[in-house]
């Protein structure tokens, strides 16, 4: 391996960085981010610039110059047989307990998340790859007065690194840190790859956050090169990729067909959806957002998406992933955890007659309510491809067709987004990743889509709520510092200093206030976590 850069570990000693970060594995990154780091500069370029005509009027539509993918009869490569059935799939960041109980909870597959829902602390993440490590090599305990083993028999590994846009600021190279995607993805492959196949299965990930076909040609060309480097068969590496931007939704067919080699299917992954939504025409006055709890699976472009995906998957031989509902049982209010799994079984139940072939859950205690709900319509088959949904004929107006009638923005509403907003990032910056807040499952996600609406009603004047009060810069901070003292009581005095609450408040803030809108919350907020 031709190796011309240095690398420079900028992070503070941790346990276990020596397993991880072995100069074989770095030179396998410096490889990685040699030949690939030029090309996710030019696509995140794009984005902004795609950005720039969307603000000056430009309406996204399928593009011309693709037709052929989309009208061609072609199929997706072949599926392995340990990822055909996907029933319910289990999803959560990479802490070592985490993964155990996942891993053992019963679902289908278990996705360890590098992503949205891991706080990217230099800990969290060599942490989460020698986690990992020790998964594929059922090796992993953990102890905390009770021990923690796997089951003879557990879910099926699927890791989702973070997306292009984001770095590993504590891996230098030359002068530029590494891409966050290309660390995640190339130390688990690199470690675990062969140890997998060896196990009679292979290195399957999830891709998270692509807006154009063109991203997914950088994915599939970094896992060529990586099955070469490694003297694996190119096509070893199965990856889903996440359906999570609305640009990315006219796009499906050729995002599916650059990576036909190594692509399973396809997840609508729904928040980060409807935040790109609020985000990609956050300057456009005709498409103001009310409640995100109005923003349901059924309103007219949730639904048209939904749709399209199952019929384009099936059609490419694909699979059809549902997405997360966030509602989480509580063990200790019947109320409460009677309403959540009456929520998650009317979820999954529509998705199960909408054709998807599997769904996401957030907590083990909502496996069994997913897997009822799909056994019920696809019974003993490990898919249901055979519904091509051929009735559906969405077009570009359907994707944007923004309108939910009788949905306004309230007073809860926005006050619920800040506070969400500042609990989540408080969270974060304590390097927690996924937080249960207010009977929900929060990540990065849920976070953004508060926000963004709120930068959003904030900056379109004249928006106001249903009781009749406009939505002003001095309101906003009236509520934020009402919320931030909310927040110092419920979770107590020491939690709200030990994981920055003041910070995240302030940083809240700042990101609700700008004039530009800063296209994902972590970008700021990493700047304070080691």
């Amino acid at each position: 391996m031709l190796v011309e850069s240095t690398a420079q570990v900028k992070g503070l000693p941790v346990k276990g960085i020596e397993q991880v970060l072995t100069p074989e594995a770095v030179d396998f990154l410096i490889m990685l981010h040699e030949r690939f780091e030029i090309r996710r500069a030019e696509l995140l370029k794009a984005r902004a610039e795609r950005q720039e005509r969307i603000d000056a009027g430009e309406r996204p539509d399928f593009l011309q110059e693709t037709k052929a993918v989309r009208e061609g009869d072609w199929k997706i490569g072949a599926i392995p047989a340990d990822l055909q059935m996907r029933r319910v799939e289990i999803t959560g960041p990479v802490d070592r307990k985490m993964v155990i109980n996942a891993l053992n909870s019963g679902a289908d597959v278990f996705m360890a998340d590098f992503e949205d829902a891991n706080s990217p602390t230099w800990e969290n993440v060599v942490q989460g790859q020698l986690n990992l490590y020790d998964a594929v090599r059922r090796t992993i305990t953990y102890q905390n007065g009770k021990v923690y083993q796997l089951k003879d028999s557990v879910a099926l590994l699927k890791v989702r690194p973070r997306g292009w846009h984001l770095t590993e600021k504590h891996l230098v190279i030359g002068d530029k840190p590494i891409s966050a995607a290309l660390f995640d993805f190339g130390l688990f492959f690199f470690h675990n790859a062969k140890e997998l196949i060896t196990r009679g299965t292979g290195p399957y990930f999830y891709l998270p956050k692509l807006e154009s076909h063109l991203e997914a040609r950088l994915w599939n060309d970094v896992f060529v090169a990586a099955q070469e480097a490694l003297d694996i068969p190119v096509g070893t590496i199965k990856a889903t990729v996440l359906i999570e931007t609305i640009l990315a939704a006219f796009e499906m067919d050729e995002i599916l067909y650059e990576l036909r080699e190594h692509i399973v299917g396809l997840n609508a992954g729904r928040w980060d959806y409807i935040f790109s939504a609020i985000k990609k025409f956050r300057n456009q006055p005709d498409v103001i957002f009310p409640d995100r709890t109005a923003i349901t699976m059924q309103v007219p472009f949730m639904k048209a998406y939904t749709d399209l995906l199952v019929q384009t998957c099936h059609k490419r031989g694909a699979h059809a992933m549902g997405g997360m509902a966030a509602f989480i049982p509580n063990r200790h209010d019947p109320t409460v955890n009677k309403m959540a799994i009456e929520k998650v079984k009317a979820d999954k139940d529509f998705e199960a007659r909408n054709g998807f072939d599997g769904t996401w859950v957030a907590h083990p205690d909502l496996i069994p309510v997913a897997r009822e709900a799909f056994d019920k319509v696809i019974g003993e088959k490990p898919h249901q491809k055979e519904v091509l949904r051929e009735e559906v004929k969405v077009k570009a107006d359907d994707l944007l067709n923004f309108r939910i009638e009788g949905s306004k923005i309230t007073e809860a509403g926005l006050r619920l987004n800040i506070n969400v907003g500042i609990l989540y990032l408080g969270n974060w910056l304590c390097g927690t990743g996924a937080a249960a807040i207010h009977n929900l499952m929060e990540d990065a996600a849920t976070a953004e889509i508060s926000r963004a609406q709120v930068w959003q009603w904030l900056h379109h004047e004249g928006t106001y709520t249903a009781e009749g009060e406009t939505i002003t810069e001095e309101r906003v901070l009236q509520l934020i510092k009402e919320e931030t003292g909310n927040i110092k009581e419920e979770v107590g005095l020491a939690m709200f200093k030990n994981c920055h609450f003041e910070r995240a408040s302030q940083l809240f803030s700042e990101l609700v206030l700008s004039t530009c809108f800063v296209d994902f919350l972590t970008l700021p907020a990493y700047k304070y976590i080691d």
